[in-house]
């Protein structure tokens, strides 16, 4: 599975990069940076939320997952573990019983649908709310279904670190429960049966890796949505009377798109925002405690939710739509949290997700506090026009890499020009012998 330390789903491809600054400005930890013409990621500040790979124009980021044939020969027994997100990517579906048996017939021994550990998060989620369950978190609770949101409060919330719900995602819970019910079907041991989320973004695919909240994941492979697509579409077509293996509702389902996951709590004092601009907003108001009216707040680094991954294959409105139209057929909830099936301990994380201090500029309080005052004064400098032809997204974040060493004063085109004209002022007093003559 790699590096669990430093692995990143999203990976640039240098022959594609172009040097063009699209990406740099909408990264929302500023991980991005242009040198030598070529495109460049900080690794240790990157959430992998994907925003860089939708922006280029180039297709030169892209995100690095895996393919079921990469596993062959390694599992007894494999389940496909489908994000709610996926039932959306397909047109005229009226039952989800097609997508769970084109699985099958892709190469599956079975499935296990997240939408169903998701109702499961939500009854548990409300039994906290209600205090009802032994866990104690500060409000307002922050969703941690988002692991691009879980990695931005990291980076650069960490005061918001003690609001984040430490619950087991859906998608690491159906890996839980669908290895359990293998193994009960089959007499194999969990390491035999293999559990392959099918993922609508990198994000989700960097946390199967470098999970949060746990030491390691129950997920052993995430693939792509849009690379299993059409394979599935395919399969889907020839079936004539699929299997009933749905076990999941309007409250799984509903979990695609944003907002759904906040309205199955059946409370009115929550707020739920998507598309990462606007989460950052809304963690700012939080960090400044100015929505001490809300219980519970759910936040999407994808325009619409999940359902908008850069993994995806549908436009996310598309998908949002035909979701909506799905659920109507659907009872509203299939699932709840049973304490004789689930201990409440196996819901809950292992451990907290600490401090990213990548945005630090020094671990020394003082040394940190000069290196602030000078970048106050470089930027004091530049023209303020965050126009990102230095390769930097902003005026301040130029000034912060002079500081940390990593770029020069001159990379600003304005410095440059005004050095650049002060040189031609003073060749132009001297000719070929000396300085000119004044009249």
């Amino acid at each position: 599975m790699g590096d669990r330390r430093v692995y990143h789903s999203v990976t640039l491809d240098r022959d594609r990069c172009m040097g063009c600054t699209n990406c740099i400005k909408r990264c929302p930890t500023e991980a991005i940076r242009v040198r030598e013409g070529k495109a460049l990621i900080i690794s240790e500040r990157c959430i992998d939320c994907g925003e860089c790979i939708r922006l280029c124009p180039h297709h030169a980021k892209k995100a690095v997952y895996d393919r079921k044939s990469d596993f062959d020969g390694k599992f007894q027994y494999t389940v496909a573990l489908p994000a709610p997100s996926l039932y959306g990517q397909f047109n005229n579906l009226d039952d989800v019983d097609y997508v769970l048996t084109g699985l099958k017939h892709i190469g599956f021994d079975d499935v296990f649908e997240v939408a169903t550990a998701a109702e499961i998060v939500s009854d548990y989620t409300r039994r906290i709310l209600a205090g009802k369950t032994a866990l104690e978190v500060k409000r307002p609770m922050i969703s941690t279904a988002c692991p691009a949101v879980v990695r931005l409060i990291q980076v650069k919330f960490p005061d918001l670190l003690p609001n984040l719900l430490p619950v087991l995602t859906p998608a690491e819970l159906a890996g839980k429960l669908a290895k359990r019910e293998a193994a009960k079907k089959t007499g194999l041991s969990p390491s035999e049966i293999g559990t392959f989320f099918i993922s609508p973004c990198p994000a989700k695919v960097t946390s199967a890796r470098t999970p949060i909240g746990m030491h390691e994941s129950y997920i052993d492979g995430v693939l792509s949505m849009s690379s299993v697509y059409k394979k599935l579409v395919s399969a889907m077509n020839k079936i004539t009377e699929p299997e009933p293996l749905s076990h999941s509702g309007i409250v799984g389902i509903s979990w695609a798109s944003s907002g759904g996951e906040a309205a199955a709590l059946l409370r009115d004092k929550y707020l739920a925002a998507d598309g990462i601009e606007n989460v950052k907003k809304v963690l700012e108001e939080l960090e400044d405690d100015r929505l001490p009216e809300c219980e519970f707040v759910e936040l999407n680094a994808c325009i619409s939710g999940c359902v908008g991954g850069a993994l995806a294959f549908e436009t996310p409105f598309i998908a949002k739509t035909r979701l909506q139209i799905l659920r109507r057929c659907l009872p509203v909830s299939r699932n709840a949290y049973n304490a004789e099936e689930l201990r409440e301990e196996e819901l809950h994380w292992e451990k907290g997700p600490a401090f990213n201090p990548a945005l630090l500029l020094d671990d020394d309080f003082g040394s940190a506090l000069h290196k602030r005052r000078q970048i106050d004064e470089i930027e004091a400098q530049l023209p303020g026009l965050d126009c990102g032809s230095c390769g930097a997204p902003s005026c301040r974040a130029l000034a912060e890499d002079i500081v940390r060493g990593s770029a020069k004063e001159t990379d600003c085109i304005f410095i440059l020009r005004r050095k650049v004209f002060g040189m031609y002022q003073e060749l132009s007093n001297f000719d070929n012998y000396g300085p000119r003559d004044k009249e």
